[in-house]
């Protein structure tokens, strides 16, 4: 989630991805070009060393820095083809723990990306004193922040802040890079709604447009930002996929597969 909404999480050492982890923290399906690319220096800063939830943080989290470059390129992968591809640069990740409301949220510009995560939050997650929860969880929390910092943007239409479709489209690519690596439980998909619900509304359904239309689509979604414009969904599905293909018939099409609509 953006600075521009408060949401989600941060890092942990215990790699809980369904990739195996060489001994240097990165996939082993992240390829050699991948393994060079520079996602941006890593700047990690505990701001609540005293409180309950970063002594549980640092329990189960040992090295967040090539915690956060390995999920930084499990983003990279899902959503370019090759670092050769048009990639909003980052320069500095400056992730810090701290003592505050909220869950996680990514804020900075012009390559310089924040990203906080609150010790109040590892806290609560840490009941029942379930360790997996917590990584699993955090996991995921990282993979949504991360897409923000290297996703491409919807132009000719506004901003996040002022444009429905905008928000839309950057939650739900954000959820959608989160579902494809596993960053959510079953039965974590929400049921109805619109893929202008954005975040899982939104993800869960682009990531079935993956697996049953392309399994390019999230790359050729991401990358159709820089060709439709003004962009819009049905013309980002259109780049992607195919003229024949829109974007409502594609939500009922989906909804009627999940079981949320039942077709008499």
């Amino acid at each position: 989630m953006n600075k521009r909404n408060l949401i989600l999480l941060g890092v942990g050492t215990i790699l809980l991805c369904s990739c195996a982890i060489g001994k240097n923290g990165l996939s082993q399906s992240h390829n050699k070009d991948w393994r060079k690319y520079n996602i941006g220096h890593i700047i990690f800063e505990d701001k609540a060393p005293e409180s309950v939830g970063s002594k549980i943080y640092h329990q189960i989290v040992k090295a967040p820095d090539m915690y956060i470059q390995s999920q930084a390129r499990t983003v990279l992968t899902t959503l370019y083809d090759s670092p050769k591809d048009s990639i909003p640069p980052v320069y500095n990740i400056h992730y810090t723990l701290e003592d505050i409301e909220g869950i996680s949220a990514k804020g900075g510009g012009n390559g310089n990306v924040s990203i906080f995560y609150s010790t109040r939050h590892v806290e609560k997650s840490f009941v029942n004193n379930d360790t997996a929860k917590v990584l699993f969880e955090t996991r995921g929390v990282l993979l949504h922040e991360l897409t923000h910092a290297y996703q491409l943007e919807p132009q000719g239409i506004g901003s996040y802040g002022s444009n429905r479709v905008f928000w839309a489209f950057i939650e739900g690519m954000a959820d959608a890079v989160r579902v494809a690596n596993g960053g959510f439980r079953e039965g974590d998909r929400p049921k109805g709604g619109s893929y202008m619900d954005g975040y899982r509304r939104a993800g869960y359904f682009f990531v079935w447009l993956r697996d049953h239309k392309d399994p390019d689509f999230l790359k050729k979604f991401n990358r159709s930002t820089l060709k439709v414009i003004p962009w819009s969904f049905d013309g980002g599905v259109k780049y992607a996929l195919g003229n024949k293909y829109n974007i409502d018939d594609l939500w009922r099409e989906y909804q009627i597969s999940v079981g949320d609509i039942v077709v008499k």
